[in-house]
């Protein structure tokens, strides 16, 4: 730094002009190197971006045999919602029913449908018997409360009673 350490050291003879010029030399030549600085700093980040440039993603090969799959999956997904625009009552009925009937157009059978409908139907029970538990809990909560009043307002009256003997 030039305050810290200047070449020269200021003495009486020496003028103000002189020590201006060397605080002005110092100053240009640590400009010129920190411009050096940003220099290399940008020509490092024009390398990397260069380099990313080249690489280049490699496209995925598909075989004849998995575009062929791929095509009966779409039209068989085509198909079905070609079904449900036609057929939607009787998908209501059937879903009422619980009762799902394959159909020759599909490639698989899907057992997903009825292990979900399952499901819900165990979950659908579980909550019926919890709220039918909670009724009677909240029945057996009522008559003992019920039980309880009745005995505090006997134990008033007794008291009540004691009271008007003593007197």
């Amino acid at each position: 730094m030039l305050w810290h350490s200047p070449s020269k050291s200021l003495k009486e003879e020496d003028t103000l002009e002189e020590f201006c010029k060397e605080i002005l030399t110092e100053w240009l030549k640590e400009r010129t190197t920190d411009a050096k600085g940003m220099n290399d700093e940008v020509e490092k980040i024009a390398n990397m971006i260069e380099k990313q440039a080249q690489i280049v993603v490699k496209q995925k090969e598909t075989s004849e045999d998995d575009k062929q799959r791929k095509a009966a999956l779409l039209a068989q997904y085509a198909n079905v919602t070609d079904e449900e625009d036609e057929g939607e009552e009787e998908e209501g009925a059937q879903a009422a029913s619980g009762i799902t009937l394959p159909t020759d157009k599909s490639l698989f059978k899907n057992v997903n449908v009825e292990s979900v409908m399952n499901a819900k139907k165990l979950e659908r029970e579980a909550m019926k018997e919890g709220a039918q538990k909670k009724k009677e809990q909240d029945k057996l909560q009522r008559e003992k409360d019920k039980l309880a009043k009745q005995e505090r307002k006997e134990k008033e009256k007794k008291r009540t009673q004691k009271g008007e003997r003593k007197r």
